[in-house]
């Protein structure tokens, strides 16, 4: 009589767990005019390193217009948010209005809001974009959104409501300023820092995540001694 190996008999199916919801905060970075989610990633791997989740979100900031690129930040939003409980925004210079616009226009309904913290932005248009929108505008589409002049795109964007915001400039910027920064009932703090890298530095990382925690730039008062 032949007897089958134990290789031929049938084995019971095996169960996989089910994989289980990812609770972490989320944290939305968003890059500046002309760069890439590369400029954030630095800041985003801090932010995992703290704790939250983070997706670095890219996007064309040569072929769209804010609204067309904050609409598709409204559906990444939607797609990604999952068991988030709270979802938080950090962007660079134009990334911050392109939040903004996003959260005026198109905020996706349920938002788990968290908080936002601007590196940079142009809240109040940019002089920098005065002058180089009718060089580079072809180029750059969002850049004529950013003047200083009434009714541009940045100027017609109403505060955040509902929400912490923190803005984070630098004293030495050279392309927005710490008055073209200033957004009105937000949290503002200023280092000695250039726009392009100030996203880099290892005191912007640690504010950022104080921020998104506590909703202040302010360190904790430790105790008093007793």
């Amino acid at each position: 009589m032949n007897v089958p190996s134990l290789a031929a008999w049938p084995r019971p199916a095996q169960r996989t767990a089910a994989p289980q919801p990812d609770t972490r905060e989320l944290v939305f970075t968003l890059h500046g005019l002309g760069r890439t989610p590369l400029s954030m990633a630095m800041l985003a791997r801090s932010l995992e390193a703290d704790g939250f989740r983070v997706a670095n979100w890219g996007y064309s900031s040569t072929a769209a217009t804010i609204p067309q690129i904050g609409a598709a930040l409204a559906a990444e939003v939607r797609a990604q948010a999952g068991a988030a409980p709270r979802i938080h925004f950090v962007g660079h210079s134009l990334g911050n209005i392109v939040v903004r616009w996003m959260l005026a226009h198109d905020p996706p309904p349920d938002l788990p809001a968290g908080r936002v913290v601007m590196l940079a932005p142009p809240n109040q248009g940019s002089r920098a974009a005065d002058r180089f929108a009718p060089w580079l505008g072809w180029f750059l589409r969002p850049l004529a959104e950013l003047r200083t002049a009434d009714g541009t795109t940045v100027r017609a964007l109403p505060p955040p409501e509902g929400l912490d915001v923190g803005v984070i400039a630098g004293s030495y910027d050279g392309k927005v300023s710490v008055d073209e920064a200033h957004l009105a009932g937000a949290h503002h703090a200023v280092v000695p820092a250039m726009h392009s890298f100030l996203m880099n530095r290892r005191d912007v990382r640690a504010l950022v995540t104080r921020f998104l925690r506590t909703g202040t730039f302010e360190p904790a008062e430790s105790p008093a001694a007793g």
